[in-house]
């Protein structure tokens, strides 16, 4: 073997590695992006993202919006879920209080998670929740079904948004998706948490 084919060798490797790292690097950023990216989607409401509250801001007398309600499976889970109710009337402030429905349709225990976006996506800034089910571990047993409760309102700045003002209703999307190494104790709707904010195991 000759000196120029070792030094073409040794380059080869060295772009072979080089490559490798850029590749895992980029694995690793997609992944730390993630996290990163819902944090900023929760503080800006981009993308559609809700905000979260303590407790509503109090009705504002001559106003209405209607907030439309929406559920998605991933085809991985073999769940059922839709929303108990298909849209709700309130005023701008007023607390508001929706059903979603859950049921494993398949003969072993499921763990699923939900993600949520708002549209349009400017009144995700606006749509605060107080409690909700999303990017909570949900485990039902097979033909076990839930109704979780979704508790929110929309924050009368609304009112103050030139663009978001003239908005009358607002579609909240939930999507649950199956969590294939599901955590030793899942943070799921327990029965003291299901009695206090109204969700129902059946």
């Amino acid at each position: 073997m000759t000196r120029d084919t070792n030094d073409l060798n040794r380059s080869n490797r060295r772009v072979a590695l080089i490559a490798a790292g850029v590749v895992a690097g980029m694995v690793g950023l997609a992944y730390a992006a993630v996290p990163l990216y819902q944090m900023f989607c929760q503080v800006t409401g981009y993308g559609g993202t809700t905000q979260r509250a303590a407790a509503a801001a109090g009705a504002v007398e001559g106003t209405s919006i209607t907030v439309r309600f929406d559920g998605n499976v991933n085809q991985e889970l073999p769940w059922k879920f839709h929303p108990v109710q298909i849209t709700q009337t309130l005023k701008i402030g007023e607390q508001g209080l929706a059903y979603y429905r859950a049921v494993n349709t398949s003969d072993k225990p499921v763990t699923g998670t939900a993600t949520f976006n708002v549209t349009p996506d400017i009144a995700g800034s606006y749509f605060n929740k107080i409690e909700c089910f999303c990017f909570t571990e949900q485990r039902l047993e097979p033909g076990e079904s839930i109704d979780m409760p979704v508790v929110y309102f929309i924050d009368p700045a609304i009112l103050d948004d030139p663009q978001a003002k003239k908005i009358s209703e607002i579609t909240l999307s939930y999507t649950f998706y199956k969590v294939k190494s599901p955590a030793e104790a899942p943070q799921q709707v327990t029965e003291a948490s299901a009695q206090a904010v109204g969700a129902t195991r059946i």
